[in-house]
């Protein structure tokens, strides 16, 4: 029987070492377990690269539901990036975050959704200022801890409820 290895450590340390590598990429997709999943992962791996000193993160996904999943997919990955910036950057001089993209497919909104899309549409996108994330006392990403990181300058309109679509 095969065994895994760690893919995330070897992205890491592969890009450490060799910042120009374009070939790092991790994958959530174990085919030899779909018999035991309820549904195979929606978002089933990532790509990393390093393009004039920033750490670009692309993200596949397979299904994406528009008002619930997505939201919960942009900032998971944005946060990822985030910490693996900082982790890669221990060995890569002076590396930025770069880029965050979704390669996103059978893209839906549930019909019991639609009363909130026509409140989201309403909202103006602008209205309060992007937030940030920080993260001062960073040891590891293997080390990290949700309390870590904050958010700095967030603020939002009021929650929009999407019951889950069964």
């Amino acid at each position: 029987m095969l065994k895994g290895f760690d893919q995330l450590a070897t992205a890491i340390e592969t890009l450490k070492r060799d910042p120009n590598d374009r070939r790092q990429a991790v994958s959530a997709w174990n085919p030899n377990q779909l018999g035991q999943m309820a549904l195979p992962p929606c978002h089933w791996g990532f790509h990393l690269t390093i393009i004039d000193n920033r750490l670009n993160l692309m993200w596949n996904q397979r299904s994406v539901d528009t008002m619930l999943g997505l939201p919960y997919n942009i900032a998971s990955y944005g946060l990822l990036l985030h910490l693996l910036t900082k982790e890669i950057g221990k060995g890569v001089e002076g590396l930025r975050e770069g880029k965050l993209v979704g390669f996103l497919s059978d893209v839906h909104i549930y019909e019991n959704h639609m009363t909130g899309v026509a409140e989201q549409l309403k909202r103006d996108p602008k209205m309060y200022p992007m937030p940030v994330i920080r993260t001062d006392e960073f040891k590891s990403i293997f080390e990290w801890e949700y309390t870590d990181t904050k958010k700095v300058s967030y603020e939002s309109y009021p929650k929009i409820d999407f019951p889950i679509a069964v």
